[in-house]
């Protein structure tokens, strides 16, 4: 699934050509997604103007003149298509790939920008993706953001903020992370960097990075510094990607350094001086990349 980070750089290739648009008519050719859409959704959107584009942990926010806002997942499969009469862009390089075949265009948002027409399409060949609408006063009580932790990009995650979430917790590390409440839009890849970077086990309780009395210890700062600085890398070589290397295909190339630890199991660790090698373990039916000898 995308990650907070191909989220963000999805939003940011989309805005030159959807900010300030007029979204003239949206085109379904399928009732459903991962859900049904809204009923009257082409309705809705059709005709309003698109003020900006946002995102919430995961989820890409399309604000509409008049105070609606498009709430659009991506799945497992889904990305964005930009047809402008130049070669065709998709924001966002994934670690796996995304679908190209027009069969699986599901959705087709018909602009005129300031540039003349163009048209934003959605691609998704496994259908996890979803689009809804609600009005943006009402956003922070809607089911899908209610229960959202802080983002990692924010100033409140800070080590404090973590503490009180893990203290007395034996849920293991990774787990503790992935858990929206506490962190919203953090994923599996980047948790397994964030990790790897402070020296800290997915494996070990999240509750011993907290001490007697519900403050965090040293290891919890480096961490959640950890956390930060990951999730800022990753997006910022999406920013650069976006300025300074498009395919002839059209593909952004985001994200194309080296994971640390992350699918590079029976490799060598890179700590410097460790010698250890990169495992593979199964956490809650997910991979889990680490290195056992200096990850404690």
């Amino acid at each position: 699934m995308p990650e907070l980070p191909e989220v963000e750089t999805v939003r940011r290739g989309l805005t030159p050509a959807m900010e300030g648009a007029l979204l003239v008519r949206a085109e379904l050719r399928r009732p459903d997604l991962r859900f049904p859409f809204p009923a009257d959704f082409s309705t809705l959107v059709s005709g309003r103007r698109i003020i900006s584009l946002g995102r919430r942990a995961k989820y890409l926010l399309i604000d509409l003149e008049g105070g609606d806002v498009i709430i659009a997942h991506l799945g497992m499969s889904g990305s964005f298509r930009v047809e402008d009469g130049t070669a065709p862009e998709t924001p966002g390089d994934f670690h796996h790939p995304r679908g190209k075949s027009e069969k699986h265009d599901h959705v087709v948002f018909h602009l005129e920008g300031l540039n003349g027409p163009a048209r934003v399409i959605y691609n998704d060949p496994r259908r996890f993706g979803f689009m809804d609408i609600t009005r943006r006063d009402t956003l922070a009580s809607h089911a899908f953001f209610r229960d959202l932790g802080e983002e990692p990009t924010g100033n409140v995650l800070d080590a404090a903020y973590l503490a009180a979430r893990f203290a007395g917790k034996a849920q293991p590390l990774k787990s503790a992370l992935l858990d929206q409440k506490n962190i919203a839009g953090l994923g599996n890849i980047y948790v397994c960097e964030a990790l790897w970077r402070s020296g800290l086990s997915p494996l070990r309780a999240a509750g011993t990075l907290v001490d007697a009395n519900g403050k965090p210890r040293q290891t919890l700062a480096l961490l959640t510094e950890a956390i930060r600085a990951v999730i800022a890398d990753a997006i910022a070589a999406g920013g650069s990607s976006l300025r300074d290397h498009i395919q002839t295909d059209g593909t952004l190339g985001y994200f194309q350094h080296s994971f640390s630890v992350y699918d590079r199991e029976g490799e060598p660790c890179r700590t410097p001086g460790c010698g250890g090698t990169v495992t593979r373990v199964v956490q809650a039916g997910r991979s889990t990349f680490h290195c056992p000898k200096c990850q404690k």
